[in-house]
């Protein structure tokens, strides 16, 4: 048996989780996965901003060089400052004018033109940050949604693959330029750190000051990487539980569905059900978040401990003389920032870290690859506004990562002009044959030809233009009602007239003739104020509209009409076949009346194919079509009957 569409496509895998090293044979693999991986991730998003705009990369690095300056320019002026106070007070105490006479005067010009220096450059990297993550924002939803529109329809089947979509929809958005932002903000912190560590060990008798504030900073530096990797892969494991909290979460505020929670009154049930779930994701994440804040704040106390020596041993340099009160301010303001840099550095680190862990999502889902894409190199062509021939030879089909065949060996051929209706039981696989006939899935076995050859010979787009398609879950799109039926050919020249002619043929104009815009009203309150509701009924009607909207050389009905009364589908049912010119159609209907105007009646049962021909000679066989035919019958008389009396 063919195993093709059970398994997941390249891309479309759990996350890797990387195992610790077990031995220091298994170090090197560790650094390559994790050191290395961090990098390629790190730089998918400098290129994915840097396709966004050139600009963002290098005003940011501008900003993150002045940034980091900045601070050590303006501590040393500002010990400057005040050792020319000291001594300046110290000789001219009887005429404190004359201070200004003195080096201070420049030393606080200058000091404040750097601080305005500063202020623009903070407002400057501001105003890059959000210009950026629109841009940013915009261009990954783009990437996203460029993605999906060529992914396998059996992708949209897999609960792995909505568990990476939805990650990557979640956080993709604002993922990239918070990394990348973090990113400078660390290199800010590296140069600020480097310059202060010159500032301190400039005096003989400090630079291992400096070192220890540094030493006693790494065991936060492992802890932070340490439970960023676990909170991280714990999220991924609880997924499920999450996209179960939104689910609970929306449903209260769906406005399709709030009337039926409310009637029924599942409000308590759904806030129940997610309370019960936030509760089993949160007892995780707790002692996750209590261990780690544990040792953080034992490590906190230690570098407390050890600045306030360093304050005290400063201080007494001052009292002896070997240093002013400005050296006094200087070093402890520097051993401060080094220690507040490298702490920076920590947490910075590790939400780079987990943030790139997080893109993992994105590059996954983009690195998706399509699999149902044309078997030859170079796609044959379809002859459009021609007759076509179908045919399905040994077809069996599987939905992905499941067992069940839900077509069964399926042998059957459609020609030229006929008016095709496939019929049987909910659960029969009317759809599943409609969806493997315009290839939305390949068949588990066997092949589908058209005009003799396999329809994986064709290109897709191309394939998709042969038919003209009215799902039973069809679209409602809140755009006007123009545009919902132009849908059905988006690449047909706008044409009112030909918008009007189908919206007629689809018994859709008199409701449209009543709407306050006509066919310029918007539909679906989501936007617009005057937005309009349609019913179920009306809806229909719009997506029948589309099929005769259509030029395709195919048209298939899959049961568009169910909400319309059983005379409202047989007068559609007879529209087509007047208007169809002797195209191909296919319908799906559970109303067997209208099977009676078809060419040739496709039964299905449990995946099975059991009959096949007229009405005539399905009623004469006496068969499963028979018997579903005239039970449906039967209730009509009833009805009739029962309405009589």
């Amino acid at each position: 048996m063919a195993q093709g569409m059970r398994g997941a496509p390249k891309g479309d895998k759990k996350q890797h989780k990387v195992e610790p090293p077990k031995n220091l044979k298994d170090l090197p693999r560790y650094l390559k996965e994790t050191v290395g991986g961090f990098f390629t991730r790190l730089f998918y998003i400098f290129r994915m901003v840097w396709q966004t705009g050139h600009w963002i990369l290098v005003a940011m690095l501008l900003v993150a060089v002045f940034t980091g300056v900045f601070p050590v320019i303006i501590s040393v002026i500002s010990k400057d400052i005040l050792n020319a106070l000291q001594a300046a007070v110290s000789q001219t105490s009887d005429d404190p004018i004359a201070i200004w006479g003195s080096s201070v005067f420049y030393l606080i010009i200058f000091l404040f033109v750097f601080k305005i220096f500063e202020d623009i450059i903070s407002r400057v990297k501001s105003f890059v940050s959000r210009i950026a993550g629109e841009k940013v924002v915009r261009h990954v939803r783009l990437e996203i949604m460029n993605k999906a529109k060529t992914l396998d329809i059996a992708s949209f089947d897999r609960p792995a693959f909505y568990e990476k979509l939805e990650n990557a929809n979640r956080e993709a958005g604002h993922r990239p330029i918070q990394v990348l932002s973090e990113t400078f903000d660390m290199m800010s912190a590296v140069i600020k750190l480097i310059s202060y560590v010159i500032v301190v060990i400039a005096e003989p008798d400090m630079w291992w000051m400096a070192l220890i504030m540094v030493v006693i900073s790494i065991p936060n530096t492992i802890i932070n990487f340490m439970y960023r990797r676990k909170t991280v892969n714990y999220m991924w494991r609880r997924s499920k539980e999450r996209r179960q909290m939104s689910y609970y979460s929306d449903i209260m505020v769906n406005k399709d569905m709030v009337k039926e929670v409310r009637m029924f009154g599942l409000s308590d049930v759904f806030i129940k059900k997610y309370s019960d779930t936030f509760n089993v994701y949160y007892k995780g994440l707790r002692r996750l978040i209590c261990s780690e804040y544990a040792w953080h704040i034992g490590l906190a106390i230690v570098h407390s401990a050890a600045t306030c020596v360093f304050y005290i041993l400063i201080a007494q340099k001052v009292l002896t003389g070997d240093l002013g009160i400005g050296d006094y301010t200087l070093y402890t303001g520097a051993l401060t920032s080094v220690s507040a840099t490298v702490g920076s550095l920590i947490t910075l680190s590790a939400h780079i870290y987990e943030g790139t862990l997080f893109i993992d999502n994105l590059i996954s889902f983009v690195k998706t690859e399509q699999t149902v894409v044309p078997s030859i190199e170079k796609p044959a062509e379809i002859a459009h506004g021609k007759p076509h021939t179908i045919e399905f030879e040994n077809v069996s089909f599987a939905y992905p990562e499941s067992e069940k065949m839900v077509l069964k060996n399926i042998n059957l051929k459609f020609r030229p002009g006929e008016t095709v209706v496939l019929v049987g039981l909910n659960g029969a696989g009317k759809t599943t044959f409609i969806k493997l006939l315009t290839r939305l899935y390949d068949p588990t076995e066997g092949r589908i030809l058209l005009d003799g050859r396999d329809i994986k010979e064709y290109d897709i787009a191309e394939l998709y233009k042969t038919f003209g398609i009215i799902f039973q879950d069809f679209g409602k799109y809140a755009a006007s009602v123009s545009e919902n039926i132009e849908f059905g050919n988006v690449n047909k020249t706008s044409d009112p007239e030909k918008v009007r002619e189908a919206a007629r043929q689809a018994n859709a104009d008199v409701f449209i003739g009543k709407l306050s815009d006509s066919f310029d009203t918007p539909l679906m309150r989501i936007f617009e104020s005057n937005g309009t509701e349609l019913s179920i009924g009306q809806w229909q009607k719009l997506a029948i509209a589309r099929a005769f909207y259509s030029d395709a050389d195919i048209l298939i009905l899959d049961e568009p009409t169910a909400s319309l009364d059983p005379m409202a589908e047989q007068e559609i049912f007879n529209q087509f076949d007047s208007l169809r010119q002797d195209k191909m159609t296919i319908f799906v209907s559970h109303r067997l009346s209208s099977a009676t105007v078809a060419s040739k009646i496709v039964v299905l049962e449990y995946g099975e194919l059991v009959e096949e021909g007229t009405h005539k000679e399905l009623m004469a066989k006496g068969g499963k079509y028979y018997e579903l035919f005239s039970t449906q019958a039967s209730r009509y008389i009833e009805s009739m009957e029962e309405n009589e009396k």
